[in-house]
């Protein structure tokens, strides 16, 4: 009996993937793959220096060898399996990760962990890297794109797990038939995922973008193992079970030519991304004062006219740092009362602050229609601050800084790569860091790469 025909759709996403080299990849999208690599890894390491994350990193590696692949920020090495999910888990943890609002999440740092860890374990060239992470991510991206998942599904762990695959497939040599089982078995991986975890600051949460990476290694070794997947697993999740739409044609539309990959943008701002809007719009009003401050006790009121998806980040009874970085009214007074953004501004003395949480209270959200029907193309917001003796000052934000029409600059994201990686890993091991990253391609063994600098 013959084995049935796949839909044309997943033929051509195999087609793609197996048949793209290095050199075919447009130079815009080997240098957003090239910075995504970079920014993910100071982010996972700082990321595991969280108390949970240190305890975790004890727990699970209790007794296990030591492998290859690199728990960054932890000092520890281990299998590539173990890895993953330990900096997938980590990666997401300060909300500084790398995203992309038309892929609808965060494809770098599910796809990423994944990919590093198995180009360690296997001696990859960068060149190879590169290339996985780019078709992992676009791959997956156009996929989530071409559902409407139920809003009430987080996106973490759920189409990641296609992308990790399909990278860890590349850098494992599978051919387009593999390929294409890896995507079939990859689809029915994911996890139940809730979007209530960030409105509650649970951290359970974070263990989604973990999940991707290591169940996306783990689809590899059932598809290398023998194991097959259904027909066209990817319309069964993803037209039935994540979402009641789903449109195969879309996913293949432009392929090759259109890239979501260089529509990703990068973080400043250790938040929730639709917090970052918000935060635009609060600098943009202060831009306009003398000196850039606002007292806070001079404010009566903050009023915020912000698309749905910023809206929803109202939750003004932030009790825990986690959930601190997915409230807009805790971001906006935290900033006015600290005098900057930073991850001091979302600690748990932030939290504890009085004051903070004072004018937080007197912040007011309101969805706009219009701006939520100008989104994703535009995240429109709009800051109006009453004062107590009647002035209003207002600030706006009409595409979010790091997006791609907005981006951030090279000299900002290599701050950041210092600012974060300095402390855990020392001024020299950063910098030999972000100086082979910045030129990964010419990079001959990941692992050796790897092996010379002091983790």
């Amino acid at each position: 009996m013959s084995a049935p025909r796949r839909p044309a759709y997943l033929e051509a996403l195999a087609t793609f993937c197996a048949d793209t080299s290095f050199a075919a990849l447009p130079p815009d999208v080997v240098a957003r793959a090239r910075w995504i690599l970079a920014d993910c890894l100071p982010v996972i390491a700082a990321g595991m220096q969280v108390p949970e994350m240190k305890a975790l990193v004890a727990a699970h590696l209790a007794g296990n060898e030591a492998g290859e692949a690199t728990v960054f920020g932890a000092g520890r090495r281990a299998s590539s399996l173990d890895a993953a999910l330990l900096n997938g888990t980590a990666g997401t943890w300060l909300e500084l990760d790398e995203g992309n609002l038309f892929a609808k999440g965060h494809p770098g740092i599910q796809v990423v962990p994944a990919a590093v860890a198995v180009a360690q374990e296997t001696g990859a060239s960068g060149r190879d890297l590169l290339r996985a992470v780019a078709l992992g991510y676009e791959v997956s991206s156009r996929i989530h794109r071409a559902a409407n998942v139920k809003l009430a599904v987080h996106p973490h762990g759920t189409y990641g797990v296609i992308g990790a695959a399909l990278a860890v497939g590349l850098l494992r040599g599978f051919d387009r038939a593999q390929l294409l089982e890896l995507v079939n078995v990859s689809a029915t991986m994911g996890m139940a995922t809730s979007r209530q975890t960030l409105l509650d600051g649970a951290t359970v949460r974070n263990i989604y973008t973990g999940h991707s990476g290591y169940m996306g290694i783990m689809a590899a070794r059932l598809v290398a193992s023998g194991f097959t997947g259904e027909v066209d697993s990817v319309a069964a999740i993803y037209g039935k079970v994540l979402s009641d739409t789903f449109e195969p044609e879309r996913v293949v539309a432009g392929l090759g030519s259109e890239w979501l990959i260089t529509k990703s943008y990068f973080k400043l701002h250790p938040t929730g991304r639709y917090v970052h809007s918000a935060i635009d719009a609060l600098e943009d009003l202060l831009a306009k004062l003398p000196g850039g401050r606002l007292a806070p006790d001079s404010i009566e009121r903050l009023d915020v006219r912000a698309y749905a998806l910023a809206a929803m980040l109202r939750e003004k009874a932030v009790r825990t740092s986690f959930g601190a970085r997915f409230s807009v009214p805790f971001a906006l007074a935290s900033i006015v009362v600290r005098g900057r953004s930073g991850l001091a501004s979302f600690d748990d003395a932030a939290v504890a602050d009085p004051q903070i949480q004072a004018l937080a209270q007197r912040v007011e959200m309101h969805e706009e229609p219009s701006f939520t029907a100008r989104y994703p193309a535009e995240q429109p917001v709009v800051l109006s601050a009453t004062l107590r003796d009647g002035t209003v000052h207002e600030g706006a934000c009409t595409v979010t800084k790091g997006e791609p029409t907005r981006p951030h600059t090279e000299a900002e994201l290599g701050a950041k790569f210092r600012e974060l990686g300095e402390p855990i890993w020392g001024a020299a091991t950063t910098g030999a860091l972000l100086e082979g990253l910045g030129a990964v391609e010419s990079i001959g063994d990941f692992r050796r790469f790897t092996r010379g600098l002091a983790f």
